[in-house]
């Protein structure tokens, strides 16, 4: 019996060895991915932060492209948005993928709906895999309201013409 112990050990070691954990190649912060019709992605508005006019503001979609490479075998995704505390979860998405060899290549897609941003400050996007976080972007959520308007518009005051 300790032989078969013993066989079963090395089958989980050789499995194990063949296994490797793959590089986040790209994980982009976006409005929107679309598929065309040739089978490209097609990666609209990639979002560097946040500006919004008030707060709290609800963004209707995030989208989250993440692309993996150089790894082997089968993998769990886990995609977070958290609040500039670092521990509240505004969002979280989980995703089970495999790369049969290293040169395959697997792409993710996460979708948050309804995000709300309540203060400004740095959130952070995480991309895990297998409980390894492979980044934590920052994400910056910024108060700019809007450029007071004043009674009198110089335009219409020298030209006669205006609202």
């Amino acid at each position: 019996m300790e032989e078969n112990e013993d066989e079963n050990d090395r089958d989980t070691m050789n499995m194990n060895a063949a296994r490797i954990l793959p590089e986040l190649q790209a994980s982009l912060l976006c409005e929107e991915v679309r598929q065309e019709a040739n089978g490209n992605l097609f990666i609209i508005g990639v979002i560097n932060l946040i500006r919004v006019p008030q707060l709290p503001v609800v963004a209707a979609r995030l989208c989250v492209f993440n692309r993996w490479t150089s790894g082997v075998g089968r993998f769990a995704e886990t995609t977070r948005l958290l609040a500039p505390d670092g521990m509240s979860v505004l969002g979280k998405g989980e995703t089970k993928f495999e790369l049969p060899g290293p040169a395959a290549h697997a792409v993710n897609l996460m979708a948050f709906v309804n995000v709300e941003f309540k203060i400004a400050g740095t959130y952070f996007l995480e991309v895990l895999v297998d409980d390894v976080m492979k980044i934590r972007a920052p994400l910056s959520v910024v108060l700019a309201p809007p450029p007071a308007r004043s009674a009198v518009d110089p335009v219409a005051e020298r030209t006669g013409v205006g609202p």
